[in-house]
């Protein structure tokens, strides 16, 4: 089911994007484990588009599969039926074109903050000087400037997580993937985190894919919502997000934004389970 709520208020309304191309498409996706009881459904026929430049959250449930599906588009799990493309490819195997980001940074404590960026290119072997200039320019972009020699140890839980988005972006990936990247944090750095990163994704027009259990998180930053029903999971409803951009913190008080949220949080309310804060 795909609803789009449509406002009156045409104050938050966005202008009209122009229409891209999907850059990853699922058509009938499954997945499905084997286990002592026989095969555990995880998740039910999943159809559905995400265009580039796009961000789309993902809110769900515990246990409703939305990291399992994460790590099946950057080819980490395979898919059980159906078929998942990436840039007009089958996604079989782990995806070159990704960036990765979890809940914890996974930060290397003996490496300061552009040796923990240029891991990537080491392991990607990408040419030094290319990759010192582009993890120096992501650095900038991030607001880490000046913090270039510091260790992991000596820098804040939101500051680690920037360090952790710049090396998911220092091989130029088309999509970024983050697994509730801010879960860890208190609530004001957590709301810091989220203007950084909408000001990161303006910059790079990277198509981001994000799973959360913030119902305001998701709102405030994507043009879609997609709302995953309890296990074995399913696409519940998907919302088009229709508020300007760039988003102050100020948007999160008007009436358009407390509706979306309140609306999206009505299904969980249903099923009996919410995982917000």
């Amino acid at each position: 089911m795909t609803t789009v709520l449509k406002l009156d208020e045409k104050h938050y309304r966005s202008p009209a994007h122009a229409p891209s191309k999907p850059l990853i498409e699922l058509r009938g996706v499954t997945k499905s484990y084997r286990s002592a009881q026989g095969m555990m459904q995880a998740l039910r026929p999943l159809d559905f588009d995400i265009r580039e430049q796009e961000f789309v959250a993902i809110v769900g449930p515990s246990g409703c599969g939305k990291s399992t599906l994460l790590k099946m588009v950057a080819g980490l799990e395979g898919i059980s039926s159906g078929t998942m493309m990436l840039s007009g490819q089958p996604i079989r195997g782990p995806q070159k074109n990704v960036g990765i980001v979890f809940q914890s940074a996974v930060l290397l404590a003996w490496r300061n903050v552009l040796d923990n960026i240029l891991l990537q290119a080491e392991m990607r072997h990408m040419p030094k000087r290319e990759a010192r200039e582009k993890a120096m320019n992501l650095i900038g972009m991030a607001g880490l400037t000046g913090f270039e020699e510091k260790y992991p140890w000596q820098l804040s839980g939101g500051m680690q997580q920037r360090v952790s988005i710049c090396r998911a972006l220092l091989h130029d990936p088309s999509v970024l993937l983050m697994d509730e990247p801010f879960g860890a944090l208190d609530a004001m750095t957590r709301e810091n985190m989220n203007m950084e990163l909408q000001r990161i994704w303006l910059e790079s027009k990277k198509t981001v894919l994000l799973i959360t259990h913030s119902i305001p998180e998701a709102v405030f930053l994507s043009d879609r919502v997609l709302v995953m029903s309890e296990r074995p999971g399913s696409i519940a409803a998907i919302y088009d997000i229709d508020l300007p951009r760039p988003r102050p913190l100020e948007v999160m008080a008007t009436p358009a934004f407390l509706h979306y949220t309140k609306t999206i949080r009505a299904h969980f309310n249903a099923q009996g389970s919410l995982d917000d804060h």
